[in-house]
C-alpha cells in the first residue's frame, strides 16, 4: 500500500490512524517479530488517550546469551538508502531527566519507535521538542526509530530528522525530498548512527531496522500494518486519501 499525503486530511483524522497503527505495530512485535525476552508497550501524550510512542523492554533474563526464543537478531549493516554517522562521540554522562525511563519489574527500556504527527511540526517549539526527545532518548543509550509521514514545512525546514540530527553533527543540512515520508533508525551507541530511508508519497513503506542491541536489528513491519490500519479507516477518508 502506497504512503498517503495526511495533510489531505485534519489532524483527528491522522490521530484515529495513529493510534490503529501503533495497535497493529505492538500486535507484529509481541508475536512474533520480538525476541521473547523483549516486548513492547504503547506510551500517551500528558492528558490524552492518543498512543503517542511505543516502548521496546528487555526482561532480566535477557543478558542470557542466544535467548531470542528463535526469533533470528540481524547482526548485519540495515539496508536503506543512508547511514550517517554522528561527527563526534555522544556523552552518555548527559543523561536527561525529560525522558521517563520506565521499568517493569526491574525491565530494561531499549528502544523508542517515535511516530510522528501534525502536532509535532506545527511551530518551531514543537518541533525542538520532539529533536530533544530523540537526543535525550539516545543520551540515555536508548535506540529510535522515527516514522515521519509528514512534508517538512517552514517549522522544520531539514525536517524533525534534521532537527534531531543537528545535535550530532552540527554541519548537516540536507533538505528532504518534496512530497516525501522520512524513516530514521537511530543507533544509540557513542558514535551515535542514523540509517534513513525517503520514501515518496505514492511508494510503500519499506520495513525499518529496530535496533534492540548495540549491532542487531529487527525488521519492524511498517507497510503491513500500515495496511492494516488503513483498511480500518471510514471509506470517505480512503477515498479522499487515495
Amino acid at each position: 500500500m502506497p504512503v498517503h499525503d495526511w495533510s489531505k486530511v485534519d489532524a483527528g483524522i491522522f490521530h484515529t490512524f495513529h493510534g490503529s497503527w501503533i495497535t497493529h505495530l505492538l500486535e507484529s512485535l509481541n508475536e512474533g517479530v520480538l525476541p521473547t525476552e523483549y516486548y513492547a508497550l504503547s506510551e500517551h501524550h500528558v492528558g490524552l488517550t492518543i498512543p503517542d510512542v511505543m516502548t521496546l523492554h528487555q526482561t532480566d533474563h535477557g543478558d542470557e546469551p542466544n535467548s531470542n526464543g528463535g526469533v533470528a537478531l540481524i547482526d548485519a549493516p540495515p539496508r536503506v538508502g543512508r547511514r550517517l554517522v554522528a561527527s563526534s562521540k555522544t556523552s552518555y554522562a548527559t543523561r536527561r531527566r525529560t525522558l521517563v525511563v520506565r521499568r517493569v519489574r526491574g525491565d530494561r527500556l531499549v528502544a523508542i519507535v517515535e511516530i510522528a504527527s501534525p502536532g509535532n511540526k506545527d511551530r518551531k517549539s514543537s518541533v525542538s521538542v520532539l529533536a530533544e526527545k530523540i537526543r535525550a532518548a539516545i543520551e540515555s543509550g536508548v535506540h529510535v526509530l522515527l516514522v515521519d509521514l509528514f512534508e517538512h514545512g517552514r517549522h522544520d525546514r531539514l525536517g524533525l530528522h534534521g532537527a534531531a540530527w543537528s545535535f550530532f553533527d552540527p554541519d548537516a543540512s540536507d533538505r528532504p525530498p518534496a512530497r516525501s515520508a522520512t524513516l530514521v533508525s537511530y543507533l544509540a551507541n557513542p558514535i551515535t548512527e542514523a540509517y534513513v530511508e525517503y520514501v515518496r508519497f505514492g511508494e510503500p513503506l519499506p520495513d525499518m531496522p529496530l535496533f534492540i542491541e548495540s549491532r542487531a536489528h529487527v525488521l519492524l513491519p511498517l507497510e503491513t500494518t500500515y495496511a492494516a490500519a488503513f483498511r480500518g479507516m471510514p471509506s470517505k477518508y480512503r477515498d479522499l486519501l487515495s
